[in-house]
């Protein structure tokens, strides 16, 4: 299942949803990161960065968030993992899932404005890029479709 919006992730991705509005009630950013966080700053090495985590959780993200309906997947309270990302002008950011499962993202940028996507291109795997990034803190989650925990990576880079 596809999300809509206006971003891209170049010619061979679908769209992402970028919603706004109050706080979701599943995620909460204020809990610890289950896979711990990072400080990047535009230019980091090595790139891609690569986490790797165990996605999903025991909370339905489309029945228990305000976010309208448009993100899915099962995912837990806290968020995965934090970024801490210092920008630079010019500099994009993706923030992409690599898994054999079918994996939902979930990010709550440093704008305040909730990001979510199901699979881009004819991939199984999301992704979120951020054509102008702001300087500041990305919460990400992880999801799955089924309760299983699965095995996943995150993808942070600057070169796509």
């Amino acid at each position: 299942m596809k999300t809509t919006v206006s971003m891209r992730l170049g010619a061979a991705v679908a769209a992402c949803t970028m919603l706004a509005g109050g706080p979701a009630l599943a995620q909460d950013a204020s809990l610890d990161p289950n896979f711990g966080s990072v400080s990047l700053r535009a230019g980091f090495t090595p790139d891609p960065m690569v986490v790797r985590i165990a996605a999903g959780g025991n909370i339905n993200v489309n029945d228990a968030s305000s976010l309208g309906g448009q993100c899915v997947g099962m995912i837990t309270d806290a968020p995965d993992y934090r970024i801490h990302y210092t920008a630079q002008p010019g500099v994009r950011l993706t923030i992409r899932i690599r898994s054999q499962a079918d994996t939902t993202l979930v990010v709550n940028g440093p704008d305040g404005q909730w990001y979510c996507n199901d699979d881009i291109g004819s991939s199984i795997n999301p992704g979120v890029l951020y054509r102008t990034p702001r300087s500041g803190v990305y919460d990400i989650w992880v999801g799955t479709y089924g309760s299983d925990p699965a095995p996943a990576e995150i993808r942070i880079t600057e070169m796509e």
